[in-house]
């Protein structure tokens, strides 16, 4: 494979490369014939990212395939932030190892990323989208909180937001190309502007409803930014959906201070109420980390409580994993690894419950949902969300993909919902 001359060893930076590849004059035939296979871990920033490095690639005359037989490139856009997608990379990385050594020895093996660090942030890059019907828009990198587990300051920088008219520029060339839905991205989305001589979070989410896109969601929040002006925006406008993720982390004070979180358990609640309060029908999921260094019985009879109060709709819930570089993964731990797992099943029981509560809720009511595609598992079926971003599997709406429906719900399980078109 024809490659730029990089010939020494060094990490460059973004702009480097860029540039290397410009003074080259690559075009759409430099590559043509070749295949390449990419593979994502972690968020949505990085599914997001993956569409930028697919169109990058593409535009060199690189072809996608789907399995790294056959492939001329391998790349890995890799997550740093639990051990578990460490250890998926490296297992991955060992078939990429066989394949070059006994199929392919001029296989390239590229791996970009949080664990490979973040380099510089430019705007207005072309992406090669997954979808023809919802959209991730970046509107900010990195973060500057600092939680004490978390590796992404460190791998992904200090907090940079996007200027707002360069968002609202993508949003109306998405709905002019036929999107239906924009989620706004980023590592907390509610500090947006705070490094910029611009406006507010919540008053980039107005500027997006209104353009008159049908759908407007955003991941991910922190609590602590969480504005009453954002409260307020988000119950103002029908299509700003009523879906929040708030992440808790910890119900313990006490944990959520060595967590470096700046809320306490009471604050959150109160935060919650007022959504609840606020914000009709809406719907709220969370994060929560079972295990943290030294978390006693106590601690995590906290974190149970506070799932009771608040019911979430669903939770993604995680065994604390050390990520080398974070002051957590200093911290000295006295609880075995036994007693994580218990609390992590007993965990999952409440949320599981809770889910399933709220999703019988929905049946025999008629909601919109966005159909999206076939479903996986039975072909006769298409998939899709509701507004409080509820998985649905819909019976007779194959010729319906890529519009907003009326569903009868019809039946409930714990992560999704069955319906019908009314």
């Amino acid at each position: 494979m024809k490659l730029p001359n990089l010939n020494d060893a060094r990490v460059r930076t973004k702009n480097e490369i860029e540039q290397i590849y410009l003074d080259q004059q690559y075009d759409s035939n430099t590559f043509k014939g070749q295949k390449y296979f990419l593979k994502t871990y972690g968020c949505q920033m990085n599914v997001h990212d993956s569409e930028e490095i697919a169109a990058r690639l593409e535009s060199l005359g690189f072809e996608s395939i789907d399995t790294i037989e056959g492939a001329d490139l391998v790349i890995m856009n890799t997550c740093a932030i639990r051990e578990n997608a460490h250890d998926k990379l490296f297992g991955f990385l060992g078939r990429c190892k066989h394949e070059k050594e006994k199929n392919n020895k001029d296989l390239i093996i590229a791996i970009c990323g949080c664990m490979a660090k973040e380099g510089e942030v430019y705007e207005n890059i072309p992406y090669k989208r997954d979808s023809k019907i919802k959209a991730w828009v970046n509107i900010q990198y990195g973060c500057d909180k600092f939680c004490t587990y978390c590796i992404v300051p460190y791998t992904r920088g200090k907090q940079r937001s996007r200027k707002s008219c360069e968002i609202i520029k993508e949003v109306k060339r998405l709905i002019e190309d036929g999107y239906l839905e924009v989620t706004l991205l980023g590592q907390n989305v509610n500090a947006y502007g705070k490094d910029l001589n611009d406006i507010s979070f919540a008053q980039l989410l107005e500027e997006v409803a209104k353009t008159g896109i049908p759908r407007v969601r955003f991941v991910t929040s922190h609590p602590w930014d969480f504005s009453d002006e954002m409260i307020e925006t988000i119950a103002k406008y029908e299509n700003i959906m009523p879906y929040i993720h708030l992440p808790l982390q910890a119900g313990s004070s006490s944990i959520l201070k060595l967590m470096g979180r700046r809320y306490t358990k009471e604050e959150y609640i109160e935060l919650f109420n007022k959504i609840k309060k606020t914000i009709p029908n809406v719907s709220i999921t969370t994060d929560i980390i079972v295990g943290f260094p030294n978390e006693t019985d106590e601690d995590f009879k906290e974190t149970l409580e506070v799932v009771n109060e608040c019911k979430y709709d669903s939770a993604f819930t995680f065994i604390y994993s050390p990520r080398e570089g974070t002051p957590a993964a200093k911290m000295e731990d006295s609880i075995d690894m036994k007693t994580k797992e218990e609390r992590l099943q007993q965990l999952n029981e409440l949320v599981n419950k809770y889910s399933l509560e709220a999703n019988k809720k929905y049946v025999g009511k008629t909601v919109k949902v966005l159909i999206e595609g076939l479903s996986d598992k039975d072909k006769t079926k298409t998939f899709g969300y509701t507004d409080t971003m509820k998985l649905v599997n819909v019976v007779g709406a194959n010729n319906m993909i890529g519009q907003i429906v009326d569903v009868v719900i019809t039946d409930a399980k714990s992560f999704s919902l069955d319906g019908k078109i009314k």
